[in-house]
């Protein structure tokens, strides 16, 4: 029996890097059977049958899994967004920065096509910048043609699996291009009327690059609160999570409970309005989901 990590999986083949080699291989006809779907990244044992062709025979626990795109076991991910062409979008965001918080993913914030930006742009968005910063996420700006992207991209993803998700149009596809040339990947070109850009990829796969592995696909660019339960909402807002600790009663939703410590902080304005009202919406939206049966 011998271990392996799946680097893509295409037309009902996994290939499993193993000791330096991909090798080909099918999944375990039982595993349909047992409802078990062995994604990219997942790590498993296999054995070899043939010249170069082996089977899958168990993969093991997850430590998380996307759905879109199929992957497991992600480290971070690179949320790109423009800073301009789409405008910046705080909700968006926020609700990328949620959805990873809940898959336990760590999130680096990449701004794209600051060089669009006048001047009275730019003091905007570097408010946003200090602001997320300060909430303890990593933030990189960059733009098409910055001479030192492959240095501010390659210091992130050494000893990572990585991913990068967020807004359709805002030059993921060519940010992979300018990191890995060698993919070649279609960039889409952005729909002025929907003010968003169009899907372009196919299949996930994991490339080695400096240091670490990243996938070949833009990721996810939407996200709905599907799996999210309203008590765990706040542990995906980090400064909302460290005053919860001082909030009077447990699972504390930050509504109208009596000495709530996140609700004094708004009043004290310790942390920002906008993030506390994304975080409302978030909370009304799984409060209004459609049970699941």
């Amino acid at each position: 029996m011998e271990k392996g990590q799946i680097r893509k999986a295409l037309s009902g083949f996994y290939y499993v890097h193993s000791d330096g080699e991909l090798i080909q291989c099918r999944g375990r006809g039982v595993f349909r059977n047992r409802g078990i779907s062995p994604l990219v990244g997942d790590f498993v044992d296999f054995v070899v049958e043939g010249n170069n062709d082996g089977t899958i025979t168990a993969v093991h626990e997850r430590h998380n899994e996307l759905v879109r795109p199929p992957v497991a076991n992600i480290d971070q991910a690179i949320l790109v967004f423009s800073a301009k062409e789409p405008a910046f979008n705080t909700i968006l965001l926020d609700k990328f920065l949620v959805a990873l918080e809940s898959f336990h993913i760590h999130p680096i914030i990449c701004l794209t096509k600051t060089d669009l930006l006048t001047s009275e742009e730019n003091e905007g968005i570097q408010q946003y910048v200090k602001d997320y910063q300060e909430i303890g996420y990593e933030v990189i700006q960059t733009y098409k043609s910055d001479p030192e992207i492959l240095v501010k991209i390659e210091q992130v993803l050494d000893g990572k699996t990585t991913v990068l998700a967020g807004q359709s149009g805002v030059g993921k596809s060519t940010l992979l291009n300018t990191i890995m040339p060698s993919l070649e990947l279609k960039t889409g070109v952005i729909s002025e009327a929907l003010g968003r850009g169009k899907h372009t990829t196919r299949h996930v796969e994991l490339i080695p690059l400096a240091g670490g592995l990243i996938a070949d696909t833009p990721g996810f660019s939407s996200f709905d609160f599907d799996t999210l339960e309203k008590e765990e909402l706040t542990s995906c807002f980090p400064e909302l999570q460290r005053l919860s600790e001082d909030c009077k009663f447990r699972g504390c939703l930050h509504l109208k409970e009596p000495k709530c410590a996140v609700k004094a902080a708004i009043e004290n304005k310790e942390i920002k309005q906008y993030r506390y009202d994304h975080y409302l919406q978030f909370l009304q939206e799984i409060i209004d989901r459609k049970p699941r049966y």
